[in-house]
């Protein structure tokens, strides 16, 4: 059951990053994080649901236009902490993300994330 839990949040987290507009990411996030969300990302410490929605819209945002995240492993949720690996894809086989993801859940909300991202890689085709 925590693992069902956990990967609902996580798989809510991920569809802010593909939400069909920008509008839509706070509402997504809302749904999946606390709004006191810790979060531990390539560039530091940030505390709350806008600090996160940032980090979205900047992916969102990537120079080789509008990409998709997904997530490419089950959720591994051995104790109260749950991981998960994930992928980012731009557009035409252009840059690619990889990482893996490690969330802690308070009341069937992630209350803490912490990226570590791959190197951008071409993806494979």
């Amino acid at each position: 059951m925590q693992e069902e839990t956990a990967r609902s949040a996580i798989d809510t987290f991920i569809s802010a990053f593909n939400a069909s507009d920008d509008r839509y990411v706070t509402a997504l996030l809302s749904q999946a994080l606390t709004s006191d969300v810790v979060f531990w990302g390539p560039l530091g410490r940030s505390e709350g649901i806008v600090a996160v929605e940032r980090f979205v819209l900047d992916i969102r945002r990537h120079p080789a236009g509008t990409g998709t995240m997904v997530r490419c492993s089950a959720v591994d949720m051995p104790d109260e902490w749950a991981r998960y690996q994930w992928v980012f894809t731009t557009p035409d086989g252009g840059p690619r993300l990889a990482g893996t993801d490690v969330v802690h859940l308070r009341r069937s909300l992630i209350d803490q994330v912490i990226v570590f991202a791959g190197e951008i890689e071409p993806s494979a085709s």
